[in-house]
């Protein structure tokens, strides 16, 4: 796994995985045991599970957007390079060839 530079977002991951370990445990009970349809249990572990997948959810929203901000494009192949945006990169070419400009000529 990769460290992040981001202490909420390390949070964050440490707790989806926390979060999923524990839905899934939940869920093997759950079918590993069974449970009575009109049990006060029943009601309660669904609240478990409703409130740890909402919490999973909030969790990879977090991270996703926080990905999305920060990561760059890891692949190098001739096709991912040329969907990319270069315009910037020909702007930055450009004015390094003109010099820089100075505020009174047009």
């Amino acid at each position: 796994m990769v460290a992040d530079s981001d202490s909420n977002i390390a949070w964050q991951r440490v707790q989806l995985k926390k979060n999923r370990a524990e839905l899934k445990a939940l869920e093997t009970a759950r079918f590993t045991m069974g449970e009575i349809a009109s049990s006060k249990r029943n009601g309660e572990s669904q609240k478990a599970i409703a409130e740890l997948r909402r919490k999973i959810a909030q969790s990879e929203r977090s991270i996703a957007d926080y990905e999305k901000r920060t990561r760059r494009p890891l692949a190098t192949d001739l096709q991912s390079l040329s969907n990319g945006s270069w315009s910037h990169w020909d702007a930055y070419t450009n004015q390094r060839k003109s010099g820089p400009r100075s505020p009174g000529r047009g």
